[in-house]
């Protein structure tokens, strides 16, 4: 019986001993499950940064664009602006000077017996008038021609035979341009 009751405390033993070591394993596997969940978390974590990174860039490639394209407009602006400038310099001063050809026409029709007066006046007409047309200031042909709006400014009406209606007569002041703009309208009296 000895014998028996040895071999039943030896068996109760190895139970102890196998259930002892599952219980061990359990544990280890419980163990790993808890590491690979936190790279999972890791993993899920870097994820949600990448998107967010991406997100960022293609916001940031966004505003660079943007700011390339108003720099671009602004530069075009600018150009255009200088370009504009440069063409129509002269504006101010050739309205400053127009009163003076005025002046210089005024005073060549008037009848004069002192010759080298009417010869200086005509040369000074003569060099304003080469120095505007050199910056583009030109005379408006407007005798004989049609009215138009755009370019000339009626002052007067006239009932006229053998001239059509809406034709200009007389030019009372001389319309001016400079290259494509009108730089003053030319003053005209229009046949009714």
């Amino acid at each position: 019986m000895d014998e028996k009751n040895e071999k039943i405390e030896d068996l109760q033993t190895e139970e102890k001993v196998d259930i002892s070591d599952e219980s061990t394993e359990e544990v280890e596997v419980e163990e790993k499950e808890v590491e690979i969940g936190s790279e999972d978390d890791t993993l899920e974590d870097s994820d949600a940064k990448i998107v967010e990174l991406e997100a960022k860039i293609v916001e940031l490639q966004n505003q660079y664009a943007k700011a390339y394209a108003d720099t671009q407009n602004m530069q075009k602006r600018l150009q255009n602006e200088f370009e504009l400038s440069k063409k129509y310099r002269i504006q101010s001063f050739a309205l400053d000077i127009l009163p003076v050809i005025d002046n210089c026409e005024r005073a060549l029709a008037q009848p004069t017996t002192d010759e080298k007066y009417k010869k200086g006046v005509e040369m000074i007409y003569n060099q304003l008038i080469q120095a505007l047309k050199k910056e583009g200031v030109e005379e408006i042909d407007c005798l004989n021609k049609p009215f138009d709006a755009n370019y000339h400014q009626a002052i007067m009406m006239e009932k006229k035979e053998d001239v059509e209606s809406g034709v200009v007569i007389e030019v009372l002041q001389k319309g001016y341009m400079l290259k494509d703009r009108i730089l003053r309208a030319a003053m005209v009296k229009v046949s009714e």
